[in-house]
């Protein structure tokens, strides 16, 4: 689920992905606390490969290692079969964050988004520090709320104690930025459909308010360097 914060069918899916971010304002973000560009990038939960693309065709990073779990993996492959084997080169490999398959020491930086550290996630981060090299980056992007999306979702955790002093990722060694991005659609007809259609439930109010063709939607950037926190540097019991 890496290419987009929720599950929806494939239509609505669609037109979401295509709503998100169109600003690229959270791949920007993520070069600017990494850097990304001409680094070696490994991309945890690939999904679809949205994310995949943004960031090679962004970012330009030397080399990225897009993971992804098996059953995911054919088609993964296909749609990055144009990418795969160019500079930037892009690798598509079998794994999961918790169990990269990646070598140790061998990346600048690890990148997961939504799906990917959901707190508490402290094996996965363990094996981040393991494949990061001295120095390295984790970069990792959920929901922050505080806007329209929030509305629709409701109450979750992403919300509440994530980004508080108190939380998994502050307790980890983890800094917090925000980005302020939107889903962005064609006209204020189209936002207020998708809304109705893909939340019946919440959709209604949220469309009713809107008086432009967009929703705020905010990110949270957890970012932290190798070592830093104390998952950082504990290691699972065998």
């Amino acid at each position: 689920m890496a290419d987009l914060p929720l599950e929806l069918p494939g239509g609505l899916a669609d037109r979401l992905a295509q709503a998100l971010d169109q600003e690229g304002k959270i791949p920007r973000a993520l070069d600017a606390l990494g850097p990304l560009g001409g680094r070696e990038v490994a991309l945890v939960d690939g999904a679809g490969g949205i994310r995949a693309r943004s960031l090679a065709s962004l970012l330009a990073p030397a080399r990225l290692l897009v993971v992804e779990r098996r059953a995911r993996l054919a088609a993964l492959r296909a749609a990055l079969a144009d990418l795969t084997g160019e500079p930037p080169g892009v690798e598509v490999l079998a794994g999961k964050p918790e169990a990269t398959g990646i070598a140790d020491g061998s990346v600048d930086a690890v990148v997961g988004l939504w799906s990917a550290f959901r707190a508490p996630a402290d094996a996965a981060a363990v094996e981040a520090d393991r494949i990061l090299r001295p120095g390295g980056r984790l970069l990792v992007v959920q929901d922050y709320g505080r806007d329209h999306v929030s509305l629709l979702l409701g109450d979750l955790p992403e919300y509440r104690e994530w980004g508080r002093r108190g939380g998994w990722y502050m307790r980890n060694g983890f800094r917090l930025r925000v980005v302020h991005c939107f889903w962005t659609f064609a006209t204020l007809e189209d936002a207020r459909g998708f809304l109705r259609e893909a939340f019946p439930k919440t959709g209604p109010a949220v469309a009713d308010s809107l008086k432009r063709p967009r929703l705020t939607y905010n990110v949270a950037v957890y970012h932290r360097t190798r070592g830093e926190g104390a998952g950082a540097v504990a290691k699972p019991a065998p």
